[in-house]
C-alpha cells in the first residue's frame, strides 16, 4: 500500500470511528502541495466535514491530527494551515518506496484497473476518402490514439474504429472528378465537377489507373465508367489514407464502411424498427423523425421526398450497430461544426430505447499553423491544404503528436511551426526528450545500481520533488483516462523533465565518495527514466536514448 493510499485509508477509518460517516467515493482527497513548505501531502477534509458536524473545520483538523500520527509511522510531523488543511511530512526516505514499485512494474508502472474492464468503442479521424489527411484531421487522429492508450493502461477494453463515408454524394463527385483526370490524361475532352475533387492526389490516382489499367475506360458507358471510378477512387484514397495514419502512430482496430452499412440493410432495419415504435411521421413527402420529443431542437427528416435517406440515416444506424456489438460505452471524436449533430444522435438513441449517456462525444476545435508570425493555410509545395504527410515531414513526428496534444481538445489551438521545428529548450518535445536522453547517459556512464529494501538517504528537496511527482503518475494516467485528456499525460511529462533537469543541476549523482548515495540515486534515475519513457508512450511520442545535443 503506498502512502497515498495509507493516508486515505486512515482518514476513512477514522471518520467511520470517530465521526460514523462512511466516507463516498473521491471524498478523501489528497494533494500535492505546489510549495514543499506546506508538506509533502495535503487533505481537505476537515473543511469538506465542517456543515456536515457544524464545527469548525481547526477542531476537526485537530481530531485527525492526533489520530493519524497514532496510526501511521511513517509521518514525521502534521501541521494544520490557514482555514483547516491538514499537511502531512513524512520521515526521512519513506517517499521512496515509490522507487522499487517502478522497478517492478517497468513498462506497466502507471496502470490500473480503473476501467474495471469496461469496453469501449472509439471513433475518430473518420475523413471521407476523397482526398489525403490534412492538418484539421492530425489532431483529432493523435487525440484519439493517445485516449485509445491511456484508457487501456486504466483497464479500460478499447476498440478503435475508423468509420468510412463512402457512400454518397461526395464519392460520386471522386468518380466523375477521376474520369475527367482519365480522359485529360488521353488528350480527350474533360470536364471537372464544380462540385468535384480538383487536387493533386486526383490527378497522381488517375494515373496510377492509366498505369495499371491503360485505356479499357475510355470506350464503356459514362455512368458505368464513374461507378468504376467511384470504387476505384475511394479504394486507392483509403490506402493512402491507411499509409498516412500508420506514418503517424496511428492503428485502429476496426475500419466500419457506410457503403456496407446500406448493403447489410442496416438503414431499411433502422428505419423500419423507427416506423414500429411510431417514432417516425410523414409529411411533405418526406419521412421525418419526432426527435424533438427525445432532446433535439426540432424533428429531422430521414428520408427526403426524392425518395433519399439524409446523410444523418445511415449514422443511426452505425451507432445501432455500434450499441448492438455490447459496448459499455461510445465515444465519438468530431469536428467543432458537428456541436449541433450530437442532440440528434443522443435524440435516435434514446428514441431505439439504447441509454443515450452511453454515447460521448469530444468535439475537436480548429487549428491554425503559424510561421513567423503569419497564419499559414496552404502547402507551400501544392497550394492546397497542408496534409497529414507534409506536417510530420516538415516539423517531426514528435512534435507533430506532442503539439497537438499539448492543449485541450476543445480549444483553439496555434501551432507555431518555428517552435515546433526547433531543437532547443523552448520547444517542451525536445526539452523532454532531452531529459530522457540525459538520464541514459547517466545511466550508461555508472555502474549498475543494487536494489535496496528502503532508499533512506533520499532526502534533498530535489529528490522529493521527483519521488513525489513519480508517485502521483498512476493517478494522473487514471484521471487522464476518466476524462479522456492526454494534455495532462502532456503536462507530466514536462513537469518530470523539469524535476530531474533539476535535480540532475543540484545533486551530484555519481559520487565515488558517498557509493551509498549514488547507488540510491541511481535507483531514483532508473524510476524516472521508465516513468517518462511510459509516459511518452501514452502520448505515442519516441523516448530517445541519445540525441545530438551533449548530455
Amino acid at each position: 500500500m503506498t502512502l497515498e493510499e495509507k493516508l486515505i485509508h486512515s482518514i476513512t477509518n477514522i471518520l467511520k470511528d470517530r465521526f460514523d460517516i462512511e466516507a463516498a467515493e473521491g471524498m478523501v482527497m489528497i494533494e500535492t502541495p505546489k510549495d514543499n513548505a506546506n508538506g509533502d501531502y495535503s487533505t481537505n477534509i476537515a473543511m469538506r466535514l465542517t456543515k456536515i458536524l457544524k464545527r469548525r473545520p481547526q477542531e476537526i483538523a485537530e481530531i485527525f491530527k492526533e489520530e493519524l500520527l497514532k496510526q501511521l509511522d511513517d509521518i514525521e510531523k502534521i501541521e494544520i494551515a490557514g482555514p483547516g488543511f491538514i499537511n502531512f511530512w513524512f520521515r526521512k526516505g519513506a517517499l521512496a518506496d515509490i522507487i522499487n514499485t517502478v522497478l517492478n512494474a517497468q513498462d506497466t508502472f502507471g496502470h490500473s484497473d480503473t476501467g474495471n474492464g469496461r469496453k469501449v468503442l472509439e471513433e475518430y479521424v473518420s475523413a471521407n476518402p476523397t482526398g489525403p489527411l490534412h492538418c484539421g484531421h492530425a489532431r483529432g487522429a493523435c487525440w484519439g490514439d493517445s485516449v485509445a492508450r491511456i484508457m487501456s493502461a486504466s483497464g479500460y477494453k478499447v476498440t478503435r474504429e475508423y468509420y468510412i463515408n463512402d457512400a454518397g454524394a461526395q464519392i460520386r463527385n471522386l468518380g466523375k472528378s477521376l474520369l475527367a483526370r482519365y480522359r485529360e490524361l488521353y488528350d480527350l475532352p474533360f470536364e471537372l465537377p464544380e462540385d468535384g475533387y480538383h487536387g493533386p492526389d486526383v490527378i497522381e490516382i488517375a494515373k496510377q489507373i492509366k498505369e495499371s489499367d491503360g485505356d479499357r475506360y475510355l470506350n464503356i458507358p459514362e455512368e458505368e465508367a464513374v461507378k468504376i471510378f467511384m470504387d476505384l477512387g475511394k479504394k486507392l484514397e483509403l490506402e493512402r489514407i491507411k499509409e498516412d495514419l500508420r506514418y503517424y502512430g496511428c492503428e485502429f482496430d476496426s475500419w466500419i464502411s457506410e457503403q456496407w452499412i446500406v448493403d447489410q440493410g442496416m438503414v431499411e432495419k433502422a428505419v423500419e424498427k423507427m416506423k414500429e415504435m411510431n417514432l417516425l411521421y410523414e409529411q411533405d413527402g418526406a419521412i421525418w423523425f419526432r426527435s424533438s420529443e427525445y432532446g433535439d431542437e426540432k424533428d429531422r427528416v430521414l428520408k427526403k421526398s426524392d425518395g433519399y435517406y439524409t446523410y444523418m440515416t445511415p449514422d443511426i444506424a452505425n451507432h445501432k450497430y455500434k450499441y448492438d456489438r455490447g459496448y459499455d460505452l461510445l465515444v465519438n471524436i468530431w469536428g467543432a461544426d458537428h456541436h449541433g449533430y450530437i442532440p440528434r444522435m443522443k435524440a435516435a438513441m434514446k428514441a431505439l430505447g439504447y441509454p443515450s449517456d452511453h454515447l460521448e462525444v469530444d468535439l475537436c476545435q480548429m487549428v491554425r499553423m503559424i510561421e513567423n508570425g503569419k497564419e499559414v493555410k496552404m502547402s507551400k509545395r501544392t497550394g492546397n491544404a497542408i496534409t497529414l504527410r507534409e506536417l510530420i515531414d516538415d516539423i517531426g513526428y514528435d512534435s507533430a503528436r506532442y503539439f497537438f496534444l499539448s492543449k485541450a481538445l476543445d480549444t483553439h489551438l496555434d501551432l507555431d511551426l518555428n517552435l515546433a521545428r526547433s531543437q532547443t529548450n523552448e520547444n517542451p518535445v525536445f526539452y523532454i526528450q532531452y531529459a530522457y536522453a540525459r538520464i541514459c547517459s547517466v545511466l550508461k556512464q555508472a555502474q549498475p545500481f543494487t536494489r535496496q529494501e528502503t532508499y533512506s538517504l533520499l532526502s534533498d528537496s530535489k529528490e522529493n520533488d521527483l519521488l513525489k511527482h513519480i508517485r502521483s503518475f498512476t493517478d494522473t494516467v487514471s484521471d487522464a483516462a476518466i476524462t479522456r485528456s492526454p494534455n495532462k499525460i502532456c503536462n507530466y511529462a514536462y513537469r518530470l523533465a523539469t524535476y530531474f533537469h533539476s535535480f540532475y543541476g543540484a545533486c551530484k549523482i555519481n559520487d565515488p565518495s558517498n557509493p551509498e548515495l549514488s547507488n540510491e540515486r541511481l535507483a531514483l534515475v532508473e524510476a524516472t527514466r521508465i516513468t517518462l519513457k511510459n509516459a511518452l508512450y501514452l502520448l505515442g511520442v519516441n523516448a530517445p536514448e541519445s540525441m545530438s545535443k551533449e548530455d
